[in-house]
């Protein structure tokens, strides 16, 4: 592992094995430059302790740019329960109040919430040790908010393609019907958009269809599908070398994290003439909410609209990358380098 926090730009990394689970605790704080650090847990089985450190470390990094793109007053951080064995349900909550524990003694340097492994009601585990968690005190589910930043993003692209956003009339395929996906449907349904759908659970998305009168497509030719938006959310890695040359669409705009497999991709993308809205501001809706609700003691309007102003991000980000003639992501990425430079606002 140390070749990989040799080569680290984060601040630190606190990191534990716990004995009685046979569990690494891998806590990485990446920058603290605008605030103290917040990001969701993660708990999973890891071939390798390496692996896990590795997903705490680039979770971590991308947290940092995903608070910066917004301009939030949070810092990038992410935790990583690396399991070597599934645990029983008694040993999981018992491993999951030691890591609280661990996380109160950080006195706030580091606060987190839900992730992959880790749903609402394993975050009310982790809370009975920690005051530094988000989504036990009220807050409700963040996937509401997530899907309102996504929609906020879907606008500005078309704004950019057609000079309008309104939706009505345009084919808009969601892929992932979950969480987010679900009321992401809803409410490109209420604007007349033309929705198709795709999930792995083809019964799922017939089911979502039939009731917003949407079309389920074959979720293995969803990149093939014909429309004008892709939605992304559901797993990552999906904007790829052997999938970006299957889209025919003239946007992408979703929820999952690290949509592009490669920092290339973007390019390939681009290269499409496909119009690529950036996952770490367009996602970034549910962990404003949660964090600015909870932590910040913001308002539900001020925080509204806080990820409504998603679109006008985009639309300053699309004009950039416009006049340099490249992709979005390359001026996603420096829109949040200044606001790191700069500091809190």
């Amino acid at each position: 592992m140390e070749d990989l926090l040799r080569s680290w730009d984060g601040e630190h990394v606190v990191v534990r094995y716990d004995q009685a689970a046979k569990a690494w605790i891998f806590i990485a704080i990446h920058s603290t430059r605008l605030g103290n650090a917040s990001g969701g847990t993660r708990m999973k089985i890891y071939e390798a302790p390496r692996d896990g450190l590795q997903d705490a470390l680039r979770l971590a990094e991308g947290m940092t740019y995903k608070w910066a793109g917004v301009d939030f007053p949070m810092g990038g951080g992410k935790a990583v329960i690396a399991l070597s064995a599934p645990l029983a349900d008694v040993e999981r909550d018992r491993l999951l109040e030691r890591y609280g524990e661990l996380v109160e003694t950080l006195g706030g340097t580091f606060s987190t919430g839900a992730d992959l492994g880790v749903g609402p009601e394993l975050v009310q585990v982790i809370g009975r040790e920690t005051t530094h968690v988000f989504g036990v005190r009220g807050a409700g589910d963040p996937g509401p908010w997530t899907a309102l930043g996504v929609f906020s993003a879907i606008e500005a692209v078309a704004e950019e393609l057609y000079g309008s956003r309104d939706l009505k009339g345009r084919t808009v395929l969601v892929q992932g019907i979950g969480d987010v996906g679900i009321p992401l449907c809803k409410r490109l349904a209420g604007t007349g958009a033309r929705l198709k759908i795709a999930d792995v659970n083809e019964e799922r998305a017939a089911a979502v269809a039939e009731e917003l009168g949407a079309q389920a497509v074959d979720v293995g030719k969803t990149y093939a599908e014909p429309c004008d938006i892709f939605a992304p959310c559901a797993v990552g890695g999906v904007l790829n070398v052997d999938t970006i040359p299957q889209l025919r669409c003239r946007a992408v705009a979703g929820s999952a994290n690290n949509q592009l497999e490669r920092i290339e991709d973007a390019d390939r993308l681009h290269e499409r003439r496909i119009l690529y809205a950036p996952d770490f501001i367009a996602n970034a809706g549910g962990a404003v909410a949660l964090c600015g609700l909870e932590a910040l003691r913001m308002s539900e309007d001020y925080v509204a609209a806080k990820v409504l102003s998603i679109t006008d991000t985009l639309k300053t980000i699309f004009a950039e990358a416009k006049a340099r003639e490249e992709s979005p992501y390359h001026a996603a990425m420096r829109w949040a380098r200044k606001v790191l430079e700069r500091g809190p606002a």
